[in-house]
């Protein structure tokens, strides 16, 4: 009597092709880039725009919010 073509082995074969299209699609496009070179800088941008007195609100105001929250 013939051997029944395992099917389990098709269907993960199947399923590596299916993932192996779908990572080759994404390593192409750029999905993860920035849409413009001022979106690069715009930590720094900011950053260099607060005084001194604004930057140090906001790294207290990042630290409290840090060590207030619930584990």
């Amino acid at each position: 009597m013939p051997k029944k073509p395992d099917s389990r082995k098709d269907e993960i074969e199947l399923a590596k092709s299916i993932f192996d299209e779908i990572v080759e699609e994404t390593e192409s496009e750029d999905w993860n880039k920035p849409k413009s070179a001022t979106a690069q800088k715009g930590g720094k941008v900011r950053a260099a725009k607060l005084t001194p007195a604004e930057r140090s609100a906001i790294a207290k105001k990042a630290a409290q919010s840090r060590w207030n929250q619930t584990k």
